[in-house]
């Protein structure tokens, strides 16, 4: 059952999709903070996700693209026209989803376009390994299934075309220290995205973009761009 954040009135609806591995306390900050200003926000579980990632093994990237696209149909068929926002690998369903969908605005929040280099990554975990959050990424790391991560490559792959295509007004949001997505991943999406666009660099954020300490300057940004008619 997808989460929602509403307002007291109804108003502007807005999916949200998080990323691999994830769930929609990777989005939901985000999601609190649009409702506050009056959006329906929509936070569904994306097939094979549930808290410990017990059926992730089980699914394939057609799944987790056909799971977006039934929330995406089910809320524009209610409402018409909606905002989508993508997280992550959450940002590659949404590009799909926008290039299909009558959606009004798109945000791409460190969309997993590009991935980190191997050295990047080691310097990283050597240093999570000191702090207090090291043993929820050791957790996630031992309780990913292998062919789960296969199925993240192929759904890279096959939709690294849909970016050309978008044509929709589009927001793209980056980690400049994200140690996961590689940073030119957004340069990568501003080059190639066809539509009205603005890019967003936080110097001091790394993947976890809406948990991050620069988070209150993503939500605002977000919801600059999204209060656009």
């Amino acid at each position: 059952m997808p989460q929602e954040r509403s307002p007291a009135v109804d108003n502007k609806q807005c999916l949200l999709l998080h990323g691999f591995t994830g769930g929609p306390y990777e989005v939901t900050p985000l999601a609190d903070h649009l409702a506050e200003l009056g959006m329906t926000c929509h936070v569904p579980v994306l097939p094979g996700h549930d808290p410990e990632l017990r059926t992730l093994g089980q699914v394939s990237w057609r799944d987790w693209l056909e799971g977006a696209s039934q929330e995406a149909d089910r809320l524009t068929k209610r409402h018409g026209r909606i905002d989508l926002v993508g997280f992550s690998m959450g940002g590659l369903l949404a590009a799909y989803l926008a290039n299909r969908f009558p959606v009004r605005r798109l945000v791409l929040l460190n969309a997993a376009v590009f991935y980190f280099s191997p050295q990047r990554f080691i310097k990283d975990i050597r240093r999570r390994i000191k702090l207090r959050d090291w043993a929820f990424w050791d957790w996630k790391i031992k309780k990913t299934p292998l062919p789960a991560t296969l199925q993240f490559v192929t759904l890279n792959r096959r939709m690294r075309p849909e970016l050309s295509k978008i044509e929709v007004p589009t927001l793209i949001a980056q980690g400049a220290r994200d140690p996961i997505i590689h940073p030119k991943s957004a340069i990568y999406l501003y080059q190639h995205v066809k539509g009205e666009k603005e890019l967003h660099v936080f110097p001091n954020t790394r993947h976890m973009i809406c948990l991050e300490p620069e988070a209150p300057i993503v939500f605002a940004a977000v919801a600059q761009f999204l209060d656009k008619p």
